[in-house]
């Protein structure tokens, strides 16, 4: 047979097994959208840092026709094997459950000096796109056959699509009920497990229930829609779904959301509740929806460079105080990506130089913050040396020729304040204690912190006012509440490396007096002066609460004092009761008073407080 009329009869043949039901034909479609996730389509499968064979090979007239899948790369190939000159082998994508596919992905076919040929990779699901996708491997040799779809149910762990709603450990209903011709149509999780289940009751034969899956708040539901769809039977008047989960890590998809629907017999329109997720724990449940907003494909929270590496921070600090590693690849994830070179705009609206640096001083130490917190969780050395090249940068912008000492805010030398120093005097006791056998930085901490204790930023108050005049003066500006959380982070553990009294009385001394002024707490409740009346937070001051959060739980941890511990419970208490909508999505106003914007920075910055809350709960 001639290399030429082979494809013909092969595609004729094609033809003849999806009009027979062997294998079904696409429908037709563009050229796929190359999809980027922790890599791009298109790697090498000499790359993969896995191989597993998730479903059964195919033979086709004896060819070996296999689905290959590297879960820590979300991605998978395909092969075939002996084979012949001509036999080809190539992926389907889906993204609605196997209804259309992406075809022909990275077709390839066996050379003539060969008997098997493999494709390319393709990512399996789309977490930048909030879309989860069915792959599966397909082959042409004389004729055509498709492996099973692989991944076509969703696990968390031991949970998994399908389970039964009698082995659930709990049975809440998060969002009000809906009704429709009479019949109550309710949401039901287990908040444990975050599996989630649909009922219709007070109904009739035939009412049909049903499960609405999203993994972008609701927008679209695709791969997720009319899941575990139910019929009430004859001679009842209920019906549930099975479980299906609302996590899928091997997707590197979490927080997704859930919706029960259903629909009267005799009628074709249906009813659905609202949207909601489950909160195995508060924690949990806020770090989940911060995760939805991380671009996986470039490592950060879009469009906030030094915000991003408080986000980070604030998920690394939610997986160590609660033992958590689900989110250990996206530590990884976001320093591979991040540590090199950026033009302004690409990162930062300043340029990036490599190693997290730029102009801005501040920025900087931010990073370096994020790598030694990563460092405490994973032990990866590599942390640790980065948040010495940052600190180190940090360092050659103390300046002794004004004010007597103090890091600038900026490479240009226009300001030194107190975000800037607070945090080049965190850093500098931090290096010291996880640096064995150091005395450089321990001794550039003591004399930052005697600079910092002379400065006058601290106000008469015990606040933490914003930085110093041109003549080296208290400058009186807003006092923020991360300026003060930070100065109380570096004097605690100023007083753990040295055991010195004076800098444990500096830390309750601004503690105290952050929760006991109306600059900073209103009702009991940490208040921006931007979280009052018609004001709204800025981009960064919406993050300010959650750095002095982090920084007082330290502070309680090292006491005990249960002031402290009352304090950060009050305001987890708030945030989760009055500034929390039924997808976990936190705001700006922990009092949850309007307005009250969210997104990923006021989600990040409420981790931080739940956090803080429920690490206490292991400590007493």
């Amino acid at each position: 047979m001639s290399a030429r009329t082979r494809p013909v009869i092969g595609a004729l043949l094609a033809l003849f097994l999806a009009l027979t039901g062997l294998v079904a034909l696409p429908a037709p479609s563009h050229a796929a959208t190359p999809v980027c996730a922790l890599a791009c389509d298109t790697l090498d499968p000499s790359k993969a840092r896995q191989d597993t064979f998730p479903v059964p090979g195919r033979n086709i007239n004896g060819r070996a026709l296999r689905l290959h899948v590297s879960d820590p790369d979300n991605m998978a190939w395909a092969s075939i094997d002996n084979g012949a000159s001509g036999d080809s082998v190539w992926l389907d994508r889906s993204w609605d459950r196997g209804a259309t596919w992406e075809a022909l992905l990275g077709r390839a076919s066996v050379p003539g000096t060969r008997t098997g040929t493999r494709t390319l990779m393709y990512n399996i699901s789309d977490p930048v796109g909030h879309r989860r996708g069915w792959i599966r491997a397909c082959g042409d040799a004389v004729g055509v056959a498709c492996t099973d779809w692989a991944r076509p149910t969703v696990c968390d762990g031991s949970s998994c699509d399908g389970a039964d709603p009698a082995t659930a450990s709990g049975d809440d209903t998060p969002v009000p009920s809906t009704t429709l011709f009479g019949r109550a149509i309710s949401l039901h999780v287990d908040q444990r497990s975050g599996m989630a289940w649909g009922v219709v009751a007070d109904g009739g034969a035939g009412d049909e229930i049903w499960l609405d899956r999203s993994w972008d708040n609701g927008t679209s539901w695709p791969e997720g829609s009319s899941l575990g769809r139910t019929s009430v039977p004859s001679g009842a008047t209920s019906a549930r779904t099975v479980m299906f989960a609302t996590r899928d890590p091997r997707g590197l998809l979490h927080g997704g959301a859930v919706r029960a629907c259903g629909r009267e017999s005799s009628h074709q329109e249906g009813s659905c509740t609202a949207w909601a997720r489950p909160a195995p724990t508060r924690a949990r449940a806020a770090a989940d929806a911060l995760m939805a907003s991380y671009h996986t494909d470039e490592g950060w929270w879009r469009s906030s460079w030094w915000n991003s590496a408080v986000a980070l921070t604030s998920i690394t600090d939610f997986a160590e105080r609660t033992g958590r590693h689900d989110y250990d690849w996206a530590i990884a994830r976001t320093f591979e990506q991040n540590r090199g070179v950026f033009p302004a705009g690409g990162r930062s609206s300043d340029p990036v130089e490599g190693h997290f640096i730029s102009r801005a001083v501040d920025d900087a130490a931010w990073w370096a913050v994020a790598w030694l917190a990563a460092y405490d969780h994973t032990g990866e050395r590599r942390y640790l040396d980065e948040a010495v090249t940052i600190t180190d940068y940090v360092q050659r912008h103390w300046d002794t020729g004004t004010c007597g000492g103090g890091v600038w805010w900026d490479r240009e030398h226009t300001y030194k304040n107190a975000v800037t120093n607070g945090l080049y005097l965190w850093l500098t006791v931090s290096l010291h204690e996880r640096i064995g056998g150091d005395t450089v930085w321990g001794a550039r901490a003591a004399t930052a912190a005697d600079w910092y204790l002379a400065s006058g930023m601290i106000n008469s108050s015990g606040l933490v006012n914003d930085g110093l005049t041109k003549d080296c003066g208290n400058n009186g500006q807003t006092v923020w509440s991360y300026n003060q959380g930070l100065a109380i982070g570096a004097f605690t553990q100023l007083w753990r490396s040295t055991g010195s009294d004076r800098y444990l009385d500096t830390a309750r001394r601004l503690a105290d007096a952050a929760m006991s002024s109306p600059a900073l707490t209103s009702g009991g409740v940490l208040t921006e002066s931007c979280d009052v009346s018609t004001r709204s937070c800025d981009d960064n001051q919406k993050q300010f609460k959650g750095v002095f959060m982090r920084h007082l739980a330290d502070l309680a941890d090292a006491t005990g004092a249960a002031s402290y511990r009352a304090y950060i419970r009050k305001q987890a208490d708030s945030i989760w009761a009055t500034d929390r909508d039924s997808l976990n999505r936190l705001g700006q106003r922990w009092s949850g008073t309007p307005p009250n914007p969210a997104d990923w920075r006021t989600q990040a910055s409420a981790l931080e407080a739940l956090t803080a809350a429920e690490g206490l709960r292991t400590v007493g």
